[in-house]
This record gives C-alpha cells, sequence and structure tokens, in this order.
C-alpha cells in the first residue's frame, strides 16, 4: 500500500474566527466546569476572550482550596481526568 501525501492550506480568517467563537468557548468552560467539579468547593470557573482566541479558567478562590493547590496542583490533576 503506497501513502499519498495531501497537501492541507488553512484558512487563517477561519482559524482565527474558530478560535474567538462563542461555541468554542462554551466548550472550554464545559471542560473546566467539569473538571471543577472533582474538585468540591472553593474553586471557581472564568470563561473569557482575549487577544487572539478564547479561554476558560480554573481559580482556587478560597483558601482552603488555594492551599490545596498550592501543595498537591490539584486544578492541574482534575484536567487530566
Amino acid at each position: 500500500m503506497s501513502m499519498q501525501k495531501i497537501k492541507v492550506e488553512l484558512n487563517s480568517a477561519g482559524v482565527r474566527e474558530m478560535l474567538r467563537s462563542d461555541e468554542l468557548k462554551a466548550h472550554l468552560v464545559e471542560r473546566a466546569e467539569q473538571a471543577s467539579r472533582n474538585l468540591g468547593e472553593g474553586y471557581e470557573v472564568t470563561g473569557y476572550t482575549g487577544r487572539g482566541r478564547v479561554n476558560a479558567s480554573i481559580l482556587a478562590v478560597s483558601d482552603e482550596a488555594l492551599a490545596d493547590q498550592l501543595e498537591n496542583n490539584t486544578i492541574l490533576k482534575a484536567l487530566k481526568r
């Protein structure tokens, strides 16, 4: 079986539009919310549009959550599940 090479040319405007879309933002926020459910109380999910793309973040907002995050890196571990 021979492998054929395929050239893919991205539409820069289309990629830029996708990276700034409300649909992608909603997906990222939902993924962050799923991860935060494993963390318990004291964490907050936010979604925002940066300079070039949409973002979602999970923040430790209580003293207990912050201490747990600093000691155990719990947010990263929750995202890997």
